[in-house]
């Protein structure tokens, strides 16, 4: 059996861990009530959201309800018997009881509930081996010892409970196999390439609690990351059912919902997108770092003393026998840690708009799920027949219905390579290209953003090109209705730039490099890094070459680079000065406008590997091209030669490679310089004479 991977469904994986054989019967009461407690804490809000096994869940949190009576009668015992059995019936409940919360957690939390409703053989037999457990633990109860202090009616809800347990069965309930039947007929159908029926798609849906747009994209994104995560004990059926699921709720996602409820992006043009912008200028990406492991949080955690740290590394603290706070050294008043959901959310914010994996265990290996969809006929299919649906929706729909359309290929398409091919297959691009001159900046944003994604497919780059998509895709980047859509027109520009002969073709489009250079340095920092990749992208091409050096680049990226206080943005700086220093002329124009100092005081400081091994292709490309003067200023740096010697080490092979030849230039320059100056000197003094 396999679990989706987002480290969130527990319950028929999690391993039953015992407590310690020294923990004292107090301490496991207490420990028990509050499992317990927890449990009925969460089945009352969860009542209703069980999407299957209903009847085995309210048996089960019936069962832990009667038993916490017991628990509550032992808890408050002055004297506690030294009874071996007492200690063995609370040992084993307790890893039961642990479990049971945490399958009760699965069958409620959103994401991943058809997985869960198509595992209702598993989910049942994990409730009856479990409520076993809790029975067979009770049979060595000591109630002459221990059960001496408990109300005689306790005592009789407890037996009257045990005995109820033994009786029941914990099957599939007919409800359960019944949709299970038509989640089966519907792949079926997909497998045959027929359009299934939309209201048995609905009753589906609503049976397992999936009533909007985002619950159902929570869903895919749930499969997404079981598919992309290995595991030892994989079996084949049950990977072709996470990949036809997947088809399935990608095609539920689209054709089910008539209008998505994020619909500050079609109403209001990806304002939303707009607000993450606006909240993360407001934010030093440098607080997202753990103070202990200097990393990006992954599960950022408030401790006692009110500072947050990695759950992982403030826990390895622990471990290691420390109880202060690492950042202020006082002593912790407690232990426990409070989830920081607030500055979590801010992270996943932030991972998403700079292409960053917010966790290994949450980052969708794109090839993985690829790989797995493709060898599916039902997920092919279902995605077939969704893209040939919505470009009927751009073709025959009405302005909301494109608009919506536009944006599920736009989300569609930044899934995986398989989706993209479909939507170019279907022919979406046309419509696509004819949206952009709409009025309505959410149509034209979707549309550019649609655009950006199937641009990364090779043929979709061709039929772009062919429908006469650079002018339009340019025209967005200078004069689009809001910044998102401009914004996504620079990196659209990128990835068609990929093609050789785009690049002079884009390059020749009037006033494109000049905004291109004028949101690199003015825009928004996502508009900065597209612009940076876009000039980047085009840079190879002579031509463009000349055209980025007109158009003023190297003085307000070497200000950039002064300013900027974030490392990605300079790391991108720094590959378009390097790649424009490739050559003399650009080489003279860095020289003079004073970029060099800066590189050297980059290298010198700067954590980042890449930006490390871009500073010194820079100088390298400098010091080929720009003549002795420069050779001669960084010779003269001995903390630049102690940077450049770490990186013979520390460094990649290909950054190691270019220090050594950067080191080897200036030992050759210092040499003949240590010849030549004897010389002069000898030369002074005889004319002296």
């Amino acid at each position: 059996m396999i679990r989706l991977a987002d480290s969130t469904l527990r319950g028929l994986t999690s391993p039953a861990v015992h407590p310690p054989e020294s923990t004292p019967p107090p301490a496991l009461v207490s420990s028990l009530v509050a499992v317990a407690v927890s449990i009925l804490d969460l089945a009352s809000a969860g009542r209703h959201c069980f999407p299957c096994n209903k009847r085995n869940a309210s048996s089960a949190v019936r069962c832990v309800s009667n038993l916490l009576l017991l628990l509550e009668e032992l808890r408050p015992l002055a004297a506690w018997p030294a009874a071996c059995a007492l200690h063995l019936c609370l040992s084993e409940l307790h890893p039961a009881f642990h479990r049971l919360r945490n399958l009760l957690e699965d069958l409620s939390r959103d994401g991943g509930r058809v997985w869960m409703l198509m595992q209702s053989p598993l989910v049942a037999g994990e409730f009856y081996c479990l409520m076993r457990a809790v029975a067979t633990a009770m049979d060595v109860f000591p109630w002459d010892v221990a059960g001496g202090g408990v109300a005689a009616e306790v005592r009789e809800v407890v037996d009257l409970t045990i005995r109820q347990v033994r009786k029941l069965r914990y099957g599939v309930e007919p409800s359960d196999r019944r949709v299970m039947n038509d989640v089966n007929a519907i792949l079926s159908n997909f497998e045959a390439g027929i359009v299934p029926n939309r209201s048995s798609l609905r009753e589906v849906l609503d049976y397992v609690g999936v009533h909007d747009w985002t619950s159902c994209d929570e869903e895919i994104r749930a499969l997404e990351c079981e598919l992309a995560t290995e595991h030892a004990s994989i079996e084949k059926r049950e990977i072709k059912l996470v990949s036809d699921l997947l088809g399935l709720m990608c095609y539920s996602r689209s054709v089910c919902f008539e209008a998505t409820d994020r619909s500050q992006n079609l109403e209001r043009g990806g304002q939303g997108e707009g607000r993450k912008v606006k909240l993360l200028q407001n934010v030093n990406p440098d607080d997202f770092q753990c103070p202990i492991s200097l990393e990006l949080m992954m599960d950022p955690v408030v401790t006692s003393s009110g500072h947050t740290y990695d759950r992982g590394s403030i826990l390895k603290w622990f471990r290691a026998g420390n109880s202060t706070c690492p950042k202020t050294g006082e002593t912790l008043s407690h232990k426990k840690l409070v989830p920081n959901v607030a500055l979590k959310r801010l992270i996943e914010i932030y991972c998403a708009e700079n292409n960053n994996p917010v966790s290994k265990s949450r980052k969708v290996d794109r090839e993985a799920v690829q790989k797995v969809l493709t060898a599916s006929l039902v997920a092919q299919n279902a995605v077939r027949l969704l893209a040939e649906y919505l470009v009927s929706q751009l073709e025959r729909g009405t302005d909301p219905e494109q608009n919506k359309a536009a944006y599920e290929i736009r989300a569609l398409a930044k899934r995986n390579t398989l989706n993209r091919s479909s939507l170019v297959e279907a022919g979406c691009i046309p419509h696509l290209l004819r949206m952009l001159s709409s009025k309505d900046s959410s149509m034209q944003e979707n549309a550019i953003a649609a655009l950006l994604n199937v641009s990364k497919h090779s043929a979709g780059k061709a039929i772009i090109v062919d429908n006469g998509g650079l002018a339009a895709v340019a025209n967005i980047l200078k004069n689009g209705l809001n910044l998102e859509g401009r914004q996504h027109a620079a990196a659209t520009l990128f990835y068609l730039s990929s093609v050789e002969e785009n690049q002079r073709l884009i390059g020749e489009i009037p006033e494109t490099i000049e905004v291109l250079v004028k949101m690199a340095t003015d825009g928004s920092d996502r508009g900065k890094k597209n612009a940076l990749v876009a000039i980047f992208g085009l840079l190879p091409h002579q031509s463009n070459h000349r055209r980025v050096i007109a158009a003023g680049a190297i003085p307000l990226l070497k200000e950039q680079l002064k300013s900027c206080p974030r490392e990605d943005i300079a790391t991108d700086c720094l590959a378009v000065l390097s790649c424009l220093a490739g050559n003399r002329e650009g080489a003279n124009v860095v020289l003079r406008t004073g970029v060099l100092c800066i590189v050297a005081g980059i290298l010198n400081s700067s954590t980042s590997r890449v930006g490390r091994e871009l500073c010194v292709t820079l100088l390298l490309n400098i010091c080929n091209n720009g003549g002795t003067e420069v050779v001669s200023h960084l010779a003269e740096s001995t903390s630049l030669m102690t940077s450049l010697y770490s990186l013979l080490t520390e460094g990649t092979p290909r950054a190691s490679k270019k220090a050594s030849s950067l080191i080897r230039i200036l030992q050759d320059y210092s040499e003949k310089r240590s010849h030549i100056q004897p010389l002069f000197l000898q030369e002074r003094y005889v004319h002296a004479w």
